[in-house]
């Protein structure tokens, strides 16, 4: 791993050894200018609401150097203790992403740039559909017995996220459960979740695994349609599926965040806490490009050019 060496005078945090005042950004998990420009507000408005009643210490470290912290952590899938030098001092580190995951912190930036992005798409702040899947990860050997189960369908023995997504593909809700617990008996706490904190949905997508008494219950107890969308066996090859692609896509964007392809958290809230922070990256990079009306910069880099092989004159030879 690369370490950035810096000089004594310039680490002039009031935490001993800490250099996070005078970091730049250097690497590809780091924000740009714009892209903070977008989440500062938002975070300094939970972080003023969070701090209401009781006074405390003060915050010491930089808001954006924690943020960058806690995104290369996610991005890159290191240990707490394998965080570069250049950013605080993990335990620091550490400390404000548990705090900031009870507090609702990662939720709260979630909601606020969900509400940019469909304004910005021309759609209504709020969503009135949604789309549940799950996907089970392994378990590595930090988690708990007491938290993982086997997923009998996968043969994968570890946790299994439930997610809900808009239209869009940005997320909603995500509840994180031991792998061995079947797709309708999470969707009961999904749904109800969704109904919390959405009273606009009425329609929700989902696949055949949350057939069968679900479908019945969120229409009886919460006034949700849970509409299947089945698979068709009668074509052969990869075919893709109305409104559940979408949470599949979703999917393959948390998929990009090493941290999130084997669960290492010991609390399933921090693996929540995990998906919540990869989502707060994805949608303030997709509200950057959309607010500069720029394409997004291809995955693999600029396309190179192959200059064409010069012909021959004939009557030279």
């Amino acid at each position: 791993m690369t370490v950035y060496l810096v000089s004594a005078e310039k680490a002039n945090c009031p935490v001993a050894s800490c250099v996070c005042a005078q970091r730049v950004p250097r690497y590809p998990s780091d924000m740009t200018d714009a892209e903070w420009e977008l989440l500062e507000p938002q975070a300094r408005a939970v972080m003023a609401e969070l701090r209401r009643g009781p006074g405390g210490r003060p915050m010491v470290h930089r808001l954006r150097v924690v943020v960058d912290a806690i995104g290369y952590l996610v991005r890159y899938g290191v240990e707490w203790r394998a965080l570069p030098a250049d950013f605080p001092p993990w335990q620091a580190v550490y400390a404000f992403f548990q705090r900031w995951a009870e507090r609702g912190l990662p939720q709260r930036l979630v909601d606020a740039l969900r509400g940019q992005l469909r304004m910005g798409a021309g759609r209504a702040e709020l969503p009135t559909a949604a789309v549940i899947d799950s996907q089970s990860v392994k378990a590595a050997d930090t988690v708990g017995a007491a938290t993982s189960g086997f997923d009998g369908g996968k043969k994968i023995k570890g946790r299994k996220r439930h997610v809900a997504v808009d239209s869009n593909g940005w997320l909603l809700a995500v509840l994180v459960t031991a792998a061995s617990v079947q797709d309708r008996d999470g969707g009961h706490r999904l749904v109800a979740l969704l109904r919390e904190r959405f009273s606009t949905i009425t329609l929700v997508w989902a696949d055949g695994g949350y057939a069968g008494r679900l479908v019945v219950w969120a229409a009886a107890v919460l006034a949700l349609t849970v509409t299947v969308v089945k698979r068709t066996d009668t074509v052969s090859g990869f075919i893709v599926l109305p409104r559940r692609w979408v949470v599949e896509r979703t999917f393959g964007w948390l998929s990009r965040h090493r941290r999130l392809v084997r669960d290492y958290e010991r609390r399933p809230q921090h693996h929540e806490a995990m998906v919540l922070w990869a989502t707060t990256m994805i949608m303030t990079r997709q509200l950057a490009h959309q607010r500069s009306g720029e394409p997004p910069q291809p995955r693999w880099g600029t396309e190179r050019t192959v200059p064409k092989p010069q012909q021959k004159d004939p009557q030279a030879a």
